[in-house]
């Protein structure tokens, strides 16, 4: 598809003048040898100017061409690529991803999404999305040499400026929620008629911000999803506390947690098999996890019977960072659907409070480093 924006904006100014009717022939004389002005060209900065956007493309929650499908703009065209709600510069120079509670979402999700997915084929399209050569594994891997790189890093710092403010089911997990990193794995049919147990496309990685609407701050937290196939009543997400709470949590995180607007950096370091994670903001002590990938040992270093007992080595797996909403608005028993309110008209959603905003100042990858 095309990009919706490029990088030069045409302003042009005309003044009508009209004095009771037909101009006299005085000033039809004047105007015709009137040179024209010269319309001023303003250059207004693209995401890719600011940030390394090389081996990212991005979904975001509108179909412009009208096929049905979330629009997703690839490496290519990404880089000559804005759009002015969802994804742009602000006036500081850094990169605003935003996305409305009701909208077109991807095929797998019932939640909307302004998110970069990582493309180590950068360009080279004859690639698919999901071979192993556009993605990272883990050494342990019977193929690791079919990867385009064994781990990665995802570096990044940002402000949660929004979560959505009202819910349905607020007593449901992900509702006042965004998701502002993830690693994710490759969903595989192929793979997953091996019967081996992998290719369902879970996550060992999902990082959180969620306030409740009447709380002055919020909680940070990550969660690993055991990775069992969708059927599996056993398969969920585990939480981890950063800082406040975790997700299950309704308490005030009060000074334990972190405002709307407030700084927030992470690093996710994944070295061979073991992911670190180590999370940092102003007036907070540093946080650090470690776990290994290829197990079913917890982060705290317990063995947890119901996960696959090789982890997430099979897979093919990517960092995904951005604003991905997690107030959906499908109203469904099911534990993901908090029935968030929503129009799909942007500008009446942002006015109701029913959007997530997050703007980030550095997103970087680079190759894994060892640890210690």
């Amino acid at each position: 598809m095309k990009p919706l924006s490029t990088s030069l904006l045409t302003v042009a100014t005309l003044s009508l003048a009209a004095c009771g009717g037909q101009k006299s022939a005085e000033q039809t004389a004047n105007s015709a040898v009137q040179p024209k002005a010269e319309v001023p060209v303003v250059e207004v900065a693209l995401p890719a100017d600011k940030f390394d956007l090389s081996h990212w493309k991005i979904a975001v929650p509108t179909d412009v061409d009208g096929d049905g499908k979330v629009d997703e703009i690839d490496v290519a065209e990404l880089q000559s690529y804005s759009h002015p709600d969802y994804f742009y510069l602000n006036s500081d120079g850094n990169l605003v991803f935003a996305a409305p509670n009701k909208a077109i979402t991807t095929a797998n999700s019932s939640n909307t999404r302004s998110e970069l997915h990582q493309m180590y084929r950068g360009t080279d399209t004859s690639i698919d999305t999901y071979d192993p050569a556009n993605n990272f594994g883990l050494a342990a891997h019977p193929t690791p040499e079919a990867f385009a790189a064994i781990g990665g890093r995802m570096e990044a710092t940002l402000k949660v400026d929004h979560v959505s403010e009202n819910a349905k089911y607020a007593d449901k997990n992900p509702a006042y929620s965004v998701v502002i990193g993830q690693i994710h794995a490759g969903k595989d049919a192929e793979l997953v008629a091996q019967g081996e147990g992998y290719g369902w496309g879970n996550e060992p990685l999902k990082i959180y911000y969620k306030k409740w609407p009447h709380h002055d701050t919020g909680s940070v937290f990550w969660n690993y999803e055991l990775n069992l196939e969708k059927e599996n009543p056993k398969r969920r997400d585990i939480s981890h506390v950063v800082w406040g709470n975790d997700w299950g949590n309704s308490a005030d995180p009060g000074a334990s947690g972190l405002a709307l607007g407030d700084e927030i950096s992470y690093v996710v370091n994944v070295y061979e098999n073991v992911m670190k994670l180590t999370f940092t903001a102003e007036g907070k002590e540093p946080v650090e996890f470690t776990i290994n990938l290829t197990d079913n040992v917890d982060a705290y270093g317990e063995v947890n019977p119901d996960d696959h007992p090789h982890g997430y080595s099979g897979d093919t797996l990517f960092f995904k960072a951005g604003a991905y909403n997690q107030c959906s608005t499908k109203d469904d028993p099911g534990f993901w659907y908090a029935a968030c309110p929503g129009t799909g008209d942007w500008e009446t959603d942002k006015a109701n409070g029913d959007y997530v905003q997050v703007t980030f100042s550095k997103i970087e990858l680079s190759k894994p480093e060892p640890i210690e």
